[in-house]
């Protein structure tokens, strides 16, 4: 500044005297001074910023303490802004530029007064959508918690940051967050509600990308590495290989069967894996457990061979059979079929569950397919060996209701033993369904039919050893009977007819038909004659016409005698008598006359 100003023109006085001796009052008199003072003070004004109250300008940082903040605008004197202000950016040292917001020009303390977030305030809008559109990371310092997330002040502005976006694992605690400063990503802009949504997560995202795509590119096929259990699932446990996290499906866990992976792993510890596969465009790694330890099919006891017997745990019931571990990793399967001697269509759940401890046999054993497959039935004697012994046709018997179809019944003699009881074989008396007659576990006596022994198929019969209440029926209401009877009901065809002790009988709608013309309706009580009787078909027929048009038969075919003949013709001549002449009287007496003798 000194060199700006006009030294020739200013008088140097009492240059040759101390400082602590100098006149000041003397030199503020001199007359020369009392000239030159408004050129000085123009000429100091002319080094210094020309700044306007509320206007946004660059400044430096001089000074940082606690409180405040100290910055030179290139004005007369520096502005104090408070710390707080720069909360957001904790790297702030001396000598950055700044932006501020003069708020006044020199306060009642002869102050310059600044704002940093105000400056910030009036741009920020502008610097947001700036660092969206060109995906820049900024500074934001978390102000507080709140429901799903944290309020961020990010330019001077309040944006969201949602709880799924701290972090690539879960976030548990925010308030470990508040009051820090994060570095963040705009993902989201609403300038309608003036809404910023930023995530944290998309920056460790972008960094974990990069480290993935370089350790995938190092594996290998078969290699081992060392793992932390991350996450585990109903499906599998994801494993974190240092960077990039891998997957061990539930069935890579164990070579025994499991129910979850709990079972086998816990959340953070240590683990080897081997790697299976790898997708380096998908980033996904598909690792194993189990493959790290012998497969349990090859310490399998080498002596043992189809027909031993064999112990084991139910570990899953299908509805098609159960499976067994007779040893850990082991499994044989007991098919539905080998589990009963019985014929019977039936499921797994019948018989086992899961827990179940029991003993098979084995019935196949492939060591290089490891498969194996079980027989319980075979444990205990067929009894369809020697069944014609036990069983003769004829013979009877009282066996168990087990299943009720639309056709028949099933029913059990013994364990493994069944036979079927067909519809027709269940009643002398028409039935719709067997349920009308019989339920599932009654007891039911029954008589052998027939044999099928390859196929262990019985047939059975229950109305055989009923009474045939159509032998009795045959005698009770023979062809060509007269019987009393009540109408039951009258369909389009026939009439339903119930006779004498329930007896049920059919008849045509046209024999129906009564004396007098009209037709007989429910309810009413006739005679009616049996016309026909079907004993194979249980059908008796009758006949209400023909009760009635028998007897005018009759009588039509008897001989008339002289004298009826003779009634009837003068009965006739008398009923013409009025429709003849006077003419005709004569004639007509005569001939009465004759007819009478």
């Amino acid at each position: 500044m000194a060199n700006e100003l006009n030294e020739e023109k200013l008088p140097v006085l009492n240059a040759s005297v101390a400082p602590e001796e100098f006149d000041w009052d003397a030199f503020e008199k001199e007359t020369v001074y009392d000239q030159d003072k408004e050129t000085i003070a123009a000429q100091y004004e002319s080094t210094l910023s020309k700044i306007s109250e509320s206007e946004v300008v660059e400044g430096t940082v001089t000074s940082i303490n606690k409180k405040e903040v100290v910055v030179n605008i290139g004005y007369k004197s520096e502005g104090v802004i408070p710390a707080t202000e720069f909360r957001y950016n904790p790297d702030l040292k001396v000598g950055d530029k700044v932006e501020v917001f003069v708020q006044t020009a020199e306060n009642k303390a002869g102050q310059l007064v600044l704002s940093h977030k105000r400056a910030r305030a009036l741009q920020s809008w502008d610097l947001v959508n700036a660092a969206f559109e060109k995906d820049e990371v900024i500074k934001g310092y978390v102000k507080t918690r709140t429901k799903g997330g944290m309020i961020v002040d990010v330019f001077g502005i309040e944006a969201f940051l949602p709880g799924s976006q701290i972090d690539v694992k879960p976030i548990r605690d925010y308030d470990q967050f508040v009051d820090t400063t994060m570095s963040l990503k705009i993902v989201k802009i609403n300038p309608e509600f003036r809404n910023i949504v930023v995530s944290h997560k998309a920056l460790i995202e972008a960094e974990l990308e990069a480290q993935k795509s370089e350790i995938i590119s190092k594996l290998e096929k078969g290699q081992v590495l060392e793992g932390t259990v991350k996450n585990i699932t109903d499906y599998g446990v994801f494993v974190d290989l240092g960077g990039v996290d891998g997957l061990i499906h539930i069935t890579d866990l164990s070579w025994g069967r499991i129910n979850h992976p709990k079972e086998v792993v816990e959340l953070d510890q240590k683990i080897n894996v081997v790697i299976l596969d790898f997708d380096g465009e998908k980033k996904r790694i598909a690792l194993g457990l189990k493959q790290l330890t012998p497969h349990p099919w090859e310490a399998l006891n080498p002596d043992l061979k189809v027909g031993d017997k064999v112990k084991g745990k139910v570990v899953l019931v299908q509805d098609y059979g159960a499976f067994v571990e007779i040893e850990p990793g082991v499994e044989g399967l007991i098919h539905v079929s080998e589990m009963s001697w019985s014929p019977r269509l039936r499921i797994a759940q019948d018989f086992l569950k899961a827990g179940d401890e029991v003993e098979a046999q084995i019935l196949t054993l492939d060591r290089e397919e490891k498969k194996m497959s079980l027989g319980l039935k075979q444990l205990v004697p067929n009894p369809w060996e020697n069944i014609r012994e036990k069983y003769p046709i004829n013979s009877k018997h009282t066996a168990t209701v087990r299943n009720i179809t639309y056709f028949g019944v099933f029913a059990e003699l013994e364990e493994g033993v069944e036979g079927l009881v067909h519809i027709s074989d269940l009643s002398w008396n028409k039935i719709k369904h067997p349920s009308e007659l019989v339920a599932p576990g009654d007891k039911l006596d029954v008589v052998i039919l027939d044999f099928d022994e390859e196929g262990h198929k019985l047939s059975l019969g229950h109305k055989q050893l009923l009474e045939n209440p159509w032998d009795k029926l045959e005698k009770d209401f023979p062809v060509g009977a007269v019987v009393t009877g009540t109408v039951a009901n009258v369909g389009e065809k026939a009439a339903t007819i119930t006779l004498a002790e329930g007896v049920e009988a059919t008849c045509p709608i046209k024999e129906l038909a009564k004396e007098d013309g009209s037709q007989a309706v429910a309810g009413e009580s006739l005679d009616f004659k049996v016309i026909d009787y079907k004993r194979n078909s249980h059908k008796l027929t009758v006949s209400h016409l023909k009760t009635y048009a028998a007897a005018k038969t009759e009588k039509a075919d008897r001989p008339v005698s002289e004298a009826e003949v003779a009634k009837k013709t003068v009965k006739k001549i008398n009923d013409s008598v009025e429709k003849t002449t006077l003419g005709d009287i004569d004639a007509l007496a005569a001939l009465k006359a004759q007819l009478e003798k």
